[in-house]
């Protein structure tokens, strides 16, 4: 009997703030911009597109180029985008010296 198998969509499992912020807090661990940009993203779409855009007062157009794979969103889409889920970027120190 062959496996069956169901496509993978994080998206399904982005459903409240607190799993959007814990999703984002492990994306920050790959140290990966790229990456990093592609989970705001898929936050983005968990949320609505269009939603998401009121909420941060970016325009669907920005949200979809800069929070994509080889996306660069600046710092100030970043702190746009981070704002409705009550977060903020900072600086905080490293344990590599």
């Amino acid at each position: 009997m062959p496996l069956k198998t169901t496509k993978f969509d994080v998206t399904d499992h982005l459903k409240t703030k607190k799993k959007q912020i814990a999703y984002l807090s492990a994306a920050l661990d790959e140290d990966d911009p790229s990456f990093i940009a592609t989970a705001i993203g898929d936050v983005a779409k968990a949320r609505g597109i269009s939603s998401f855009a009121a909420e941060t007062g970016l325009s669907r157009e920005a949200i979809y180029k800069s929070f994509r794979p080889g996306g660069n969103p600046t710092l100030e889409t970043m702190n746009k985008a981070l704002k409705p889920l009550g977060l903020r970027l900072a600086l905080a120190t490293s344990t590599a010296a």
